[in-house]
């Protein structure tokens, strides 16, 4: 496989770029997060002045599987009835496993919500759950990912029940490591590794939202690179040094995920938990309907691109979508930027793309995003 064709920047990008400010140096791990997440939560409280009056929001506590109350919180359009029955969609956050509160999401979740119930409120709408799902450095893996699956449990045993959701229509879906956590977790349900959960086994996963997604852990690419053409057109090369996510960058997430791993310590490549992007044509075979939103100038998107051609050679029905000269994370200029309206899009037709039983195709096509000439 070549994507090579999809790299390179943009010129709106590049505009954006040069009037980035400096990052402030000498901080610590957790005066970034303090600072970062000042900042995602000022901004999304800025876009609920608008959004508000139009949802409610309805916190909820999740119990983890080692007694942590886990914050939850429901975004309910007013114009959808309390027994509507609607469908759910599971938001998992991005921020490298290290960002990301509860109130940084409100905007996006909202506006998710009242976006796709308007579409579809003869179908029952669609609810959204946001996860604040546990952080580095103080929890390491596999917390995040026990965390989600206990959300997933709670969801059936609580959530159906009290709040009339359709238990035969919940997805799964997020950005960055919340698509890591979500796609993971699709795929160990699917291989039956969550059959235990709650006791029982839960009813299948109908669809994931993977929006720049990491699908394998930076020391086990080899699988990835064997699937290229070259190591030299791989993304991992071409953008090792790209903007806001670098392999730097990368490998720093990961030491604090791994923090607590033992010296020598090996994550097996072919493990499905943390590496589900080199799972098998055979292991992956049964998948629910897959949407992926993938960023051109990001050392991220090869690993969405195989892993989107991997489920469509499964027989696996997939939306794929490329970002073309935007690196990863690029939504955060929101309007600097043209393809933020795509991703948008991306996102929300998405959710509705996995609810509607699509027909998987014979080949992967990608649609390509770029800005207006």
């Amino acid at each position: 496989m070549d994507f090579s064709q999809y790299g390179g920047p943009s010129k709106e990008w590049l505009a954006v770029e040069a009037a980035l400010p400096p990052v402030p140096p000498g901080l610590s791990i957790i005066q970034k997060r303090d600072a970062t997440n000042a900042f995602r939560e000022a901004s999304s409280a800025q876009a609920m002045e608008s959004l508000g009056n139009q949802i409610e929001l309805i916190d909820v506590t999740i119990p983890a599987r080692d007694g942590f109350a886990l914050e939850g919180r429901l975004y309910w359009p007013r114009t959808l009835p309390k027994a509507a029955g609607p469908a759910l969609y599971l938001h998992l956050h991005g921020g490298g496993y290290l960002f990301g509160t509860l109130a940084s999401e409100d905007s996006v979740c909202s506006q998710i919500a009242l976006n796709i119930t308007a579409k579809s409120l003869d179908k029952g709408g669609v609810v959204v759950l946001n996860l604040n799902y546990r952080h580095t450095p103080e929890y390491v893996y596999p917390t995040a990912w026990h965390d989600t699956q206990d959300t997933l449990a709670w969801i059936h045993e609580v959530g159906v029940p009290t709040f009339g959701i359709d238990p035969a229509r919940i997805i799964v879906g997020g950005v960055s490591a919340g698509a890591h956590l979500a796609a993971s977790m699709v795929l160990e349900q699917h291989l039956g590794r969550l059959d235990d959960l709650a006791g029982k086994k839960l009813p299948p996963i109908a669809g994931q939202v993977l929006m720049i997604p990491t699908l394998v852990s930076i020391s086990c690419y080899a699988p990835q690179l064997a699937r290229m053409i070259s190591p030299d057109v791989s993304s991992t090369v071409e953008n090792k040094d790209a903007p806001l996510l670098s392999l730097a960058t990368m490998q720093f997430f990961t030491d604090l995920l791994m923090r607590d791993a033992p010296e020598g310590f090996a994550v097996d490549p072919f493990d499905t938990k943390l590496n589900p992007g080199n799972a098998t044509v055979d292991q992956v075979k049964g998948l629910p309907p897959s949407v992926f939103g993938i960023c051109g100038l990001d050392p991220l998107r090869d690993e969405g691109l195989l892993f989107a051609e991997l489920l469509t050679k499964a027989g696996v029905p997939v939306d794929a979508h490329i970002f073309k000269g935007v690196p990863h994370g690029f939504r955060r200029h929101g309007d600097k930027i043209s393809v933020s309206k795509n991703w948008d899009e991306v996102m929300e037709g998405g959710i509705l793309y996995a609810l509607s039983n699509p027909v998987p195709a014979k080949e992967l096509t990608v649609q390509v995003h770029s800005e207006a000439v």
